[in-house]
């Protein structure tokens, strides 16, 4: 299906557990068009080197602002003197997340969530070490609206906004193929991280259970992730993510027992030893399991020596 859609996937190497990015070429009348970049490294840089020789790249399209994704968008925009097209939402994200100021902000944060100094320290450290390969940021040119047709190769496709993973991430449908760029918001074998930390969407888990909802009404009959290989029937899998966030909102009211920090909730819902990268997931994640409950009434947050205690 690549191949008759024009799609040349481009995996590129991640420095964690979650391995790889899958991003993309396609040509078209006016030019090449690459989809989403990768970290800002050598590795990255020399791939792209390699892949882009001799093409002439008229766009890139980023799906959302996570590094893996939008990190090397300005240093290949440099280099190719392309367009960009990317959400506004998700670049005045990108602005925010590696600002000093929101830098700084984090401390609170995770002084709210509950979270040892120590672990804190070494959580916003990592946090910190992701701004070399995440600059310069791209200029943006284009930005994308939720229903607009964007042509990629040979292909018309419907910019789909589905929130959740990120506030701005967008899908990209074909309807002739019956076909779902889903970026990151459907993965074939893991579940999206939807994280929150006290900024943008305060229900984040909420809009990607809607977004998901309005992805199942297109019946896709083949989805190619950001992550992981291309696969048949989107419904079948958006059916099993969404048994998943049941089962792990029932796993967080279960473990609020007598009440928790975020943090204390977290080490009970992640049993397996996790690196500081995936600790700051994993109480992210955490963090958007007790909103979405807090704003269906079926948990409470108070304020408690200076940080948040959710209880039943």
């Amino acid at each position: 299906m690549l191949d008759q859609l024009g799609l040349k996937r481009v995996t590129l190497d991640l420095p964690f557990r979650l391995d790889h990015v899958n991003c993309f070429l396609a040509e078209g009348a006016n030019g090449w068009t690459v989809i989403d970049a990768g970290l800002h490294n050598e590795e990255t840089i020399k791939r792209w080197d390699e892949e882009l020789s001799g093409k002439d790249v008229n766009r890139i399209i980023i799906t959302h602002y996570h590094p893996d994704h939008f990190g090397y968008a300005g240093g290949l925009q440099a280099k190719l003197d392309s367009s960009v097209y990317m959400t506004e939402t998700d670049y005045k994200a990108a602005e925010n997340a590696w600002d000093q100021h929101f830098l700084n902000e984090l401390e609170t944060n995770y002084e709210l969530a509950g979270i040892p100094e120590d672990e804190a320290e070494k959580m916003l450290s990592n946090t910190k070490a992701f701004v070399p390969i995440v600059t310069p940021f791209p200029k943006v040119d284009h930005y994308f609206k939720d229903g607009e047709t964007v042509r990629i190769g040979a292909f018309d496709y419907e910019v789909i906004a589905t929130p959740g993973h990120s506030d701005g991430l967008v899908t990209f449908y074909n309807r002739d193929k019956n076909t779902l760029l889903s970026t990151d918001h459907i993965l074939p074998k893991i579940t999206p991280n939807i994280s929150y930390w006290f900024h943008g969407d305060p229900n984040p888990l909420g809009s990607y259970l809607d977004s998901l909802d309005r992805i199942k009404q297109l019946d896709a009959a083949f989805v190619i992730p950001s992550h992981g290989d291309p696969f048949h029937g989107a419904n079948d899998r958006i059916n099993e993510i969404k048994a998943h966030h049941a089962d792990r909102l029932d796993e967080t009211l279960e473990a609020l027992g007598n009440g928790g920090t975020v943090y204390q909730v977290c080490q009970q819902l992640f049993k397996k030893e996790l690196t500081v990268h995936e600790m700051r997931f994993a109480v992210g994640e955490t963090l958007a399991h007790l909103e979405y409950l807090r704003y269906r009434k079926a948990c409470k947050r108070a304020l408690n020596a200076g940080k948040y205690w959710y209880q039943l």
